[in-house]
């Protein structure tokens, strides 16, 4: 009989904070410099500059773990981890090795089989280091340490997850808690929020876990889903074929979906860990804490209970809105304006989820003003544009969020509703289409679609389908 494998899988996320400066320097962490223009002596590690902790460092991962049921180590210290690496510029990381500012959190996903609850091991605080450019027209490798410094918090999670599908869940419900605290964006593709995937196989039943192997530095769920489906295979095979599992770090070619070995077991005293001697440990007060807790938002389960007692929309509708905090406050704050929370949710859910899709955009990136929102709809409401022309209006306010209502008047876009030149549009459009009137007559009623197409066109689509349909209607009849 062959036998049955069980994947056991353990998570280690990295997410940049949203501080407007490093962690121990002033310098920017604003995404997409010019290389190099983010730095100074302290994030590119020059002899005898000092670190200081930044606060608002210490506030997020504090919010984090409190969201994520952790308890927070009131006293708690840095420590450097050695390395050397060309885009590491002190030939040390500094990192929470000893006493991580959070232990023991857990979250609760929905799966399958139902809920499941997934151990937090710790989170800790570090920075970022550098990164590497290879240039292989010139055949060299340059660095740029605009990034070295920018704060990180490392989520560990526990050997609790047992698949792709359970793994996804639970880094969209790190992703949605994040953002909704603001303490990151969460942009997989701009590298704010990574994963690191500890995979093993045993025999289902055996107790003791298999030995593990790490992919690094994974930024897409797809490209997750494939490397713990692409490594559970090759470690059954290994096992299949009377071989044994190395304990190593692999890197993934997403392109090739196909990993290779990067380096052996590594381990804590690899690194040589000690108590870096130029930060002070951080002590944290019960009122700190409390107020942390204070300023917690309202999480995505409080806010779709919420939304299903007060605007009785479906609640599919309610779980894609509420996945994403941009899309909720958007929701939220055009619905104040124009009291229609239906016909806020269907252009959320219609249109801009098609042209988020289209044009490879996160929720996150959404640049529409609820004001201009709200007078769209309030517009194609009120039939001063049709549906036509609300959505062409929609396309141009996702791009730059124009004015509507300037918009309208300065391109004439308003409907036509005067009937008697409809009547005479109507009357030419008949005259020129006397087939498709014999066939409506002789029961073919489709064929006014055609006709109602062809006096839309004739108004450059700037008349009221109602209107039309009913006139047509009548003089056909």
């Amino acid at each position: 009989m062959k036998k049955q494998y069980e994947t056991v899988i353990g998570l280690e996320v990295h997410v940049e904070l949203a501080t407007k400066t490093k962690i121990f320097c002033g310098c920017s962490t604003a995404f997409g410099g010019a290389p190099n223009t983010h730095t100074c002596p302290v994030c590119t590690g020059m002899p005898g500059s000092l670190p200081v902790l930044n606060r608002q460092v210490v506030e997020y991962a504090m919010a984090v773990g409190l969201a994520l049921n952790c308890d927070i180590n009131q006293y708690c210290k840095f420590d450097r981890k050695n390395y050397f690496y060309p885009d590491n510029p002190q030939n040390y990381q500094i990192s929470q090795l000893y006493l991580p500012i959070c232990i023991n959190g857990s979250v609760s996903i929905e799966t399958a089989a139902g809920k499941k609850k997934v151990g937090i091991h710790e989170i800790h605080m570090e920075e970022d280091a550098g990164k590497l450019v290879h240039d292989e027209w010139e055949d060299c490798s340059l660095v740029d340490y605009n990034r070295s410094g920018v704060p990180l918090i490392e989520i560990v999670s526990e050997p609790d997850m047992r698949s792709a599908e359970e793994v996804i869940a639970y880094l969209e419900k790190l992703r949605t808690t994040i953002q909704y605290l603001g303490a990151s964006d969460c942009k997989l593709n701009e590298g704010s929020m990574r994963a690191d995937v500890n995979l093993s196989v045993r025999e289902v039943g055996a107790s003791e876990y298999g030995t593990r192997t790490e992919m690094k530095n994974l930024n897409s769920f797809k490209a997750i889903a494939r490397v713990i489906e692409n490594e559970r295979e090759r470690q059954i095979e290994i096992l299949e074929d009377g071989g044994e599992v190395i304990q190593e770090t692999r890197r993934w070619d997403d392109n090739k979906e196909y990993s290779y070995a990067m380096r052996s077991k590594e381990d804590a005293q690899d690194y040589r860990y000690f108590p870096d001697a130029d930060l002070t440990p951080v002590v944290i007060s019960d009122e700190w804490i409390q107020e942390v807790k204070d300023r917690e938002p309202e999480f995505q389960e409080a806010k779709a209970e919420r939304y299903k007692r007060e605007f009785g929309i479906p609640d599919y509708d309610i779980s894609i809105i509420t996945a994403s905090k941009r899309m909720a406050d958007l929701f939220e704050e055009t619905t104040a304006i124009c009291q229609n929370p239906k016909k806020v949710s269907n252009w959320l859910m219609g249109e801009t989820m098609r042209l988020l899709k289209e044009k490879e955009m996160e929720p996150e990136d959404l640049t529409i003003s609820p004001e201009n929102l709200a007078k769209l709809i309030g517009l194609a409401d009120k039939g001063t544009i049709n549906s036509t022309v609300a959505k062409e209006i929609f396309e141009k306010i996702f791009e730059e969020d124009i004015d509507v209502e300037k918009f309208v008047e300065d391109n004439g876009l308003g409907t036509v509703s005067d009937e008697g030149a409809l009547r005479d549009i109507i009357g030419k459009v008949l005259e020129e289409n006397p087939q498709s009137v014999a066939d409506y007559q002789a029961g073919k009623k489709k064929a006014i679609g055609f006709l109602v197409g062809q006096t839309m066109k004739a108004m450059q689509g700037k008349a009221d389908p109602g209107m039309v349909n009913q006139i047509l209607q009548e003089l056909l009849n």
